[in-house]
């Protein structure tokens, strides 16, 4: 049966975290609060785990996981070729709501979907999830809802859709907001903007003014 845990009581956090990630180190699954919104999450490197994220949300291995890390320094044991505008883009917005796809390391033994060598890549800015990376590592995290159903913002919506199928609930309250990162692609020369979200356009080009925009 799920575990529910109230992060904003500072007794309910300290066994909360504790119990999320003995869950995440067992394989197990548990939803954590975003600066965006709930997420569902498992080892990035447990490929059973992030199959069992998958299939709880009703999600095909042609939508890959993305990972949530807790420092900008993570990234450089996950991804190759991350130019020095890739790093600027780091440094002006992260932790935020910045998804980057970049190439992966490919020495790298984990399974989340069909990647085709690459991987979304994100430090998110809560403090609970910060908190949760940083004692586990690396993080399988994609929204907590169902395939095709809205993305949380708050703990029950997420409880509703996925029920047992996770092991441990943080409730962080409501989240900031609904709206999803903004996802560029650093894989090649000049950065590309594959899904505009909470940081616009125009907020990304004053740090890459070249920025290219996908149709």
């Amino acid at each position: 049966m799920a575990r529910r845990y109230d992060t904003n009581d500072a007794t309910d956090r300290v066994t909360g975290l504790r119990e999320a990630a003995s869950a995440v180190r067992r394989g197990e699954l548990v939803v954590l609060p975003t600066d965006t919104v709930y997420g569902i999450g498992a080892d990035a490197f447990a490929s059973e785990a992030v199959g069992d994220l998958l299939e709880a949300k009703g999600r095909g291995r042609n939508m890959p996981s993305p990972v949530l890390i807790g420092s900008p320094n993570t990234l450089h044991g996950l991804v190759t070729d991350f130019s020095e505008l890739a790093w600027e883009l780091v440094d002006a917005f992260w932790p935020g709501a910045l998804t980057l796809v970049a190439k992966h390391q490919p020495s790298l033994q984990w399974d989340l979907g069909d990647t085709r060598g690459t991987v979304a890549v994100r430090m998110p800015l809560h403090p609970v999830a910060i908190e949760l990376l940083t004692e586990v590592g690396p993080m399988a995290v994609s929204s907590a809802n169902l395939t095709g159903h809205p993305a949380p913002e708050d703990c029950d919506a997420a409880q509703e859709m996925l029920g047992d199928s996770v092991s441990v609930y943080l409730d962080g309250g409501p989240t900031p907001g609904n709206v999803p990162s903004s996802i560029v692609d650093v894989t090649q020369e000049v950065p590309r903007l594959l899904r505009a979200g909470a940081i616009s356009a125009d907020e990304l080009r004053k740090v890459v003014p070249d920025l290219e925009v996908a149709n």
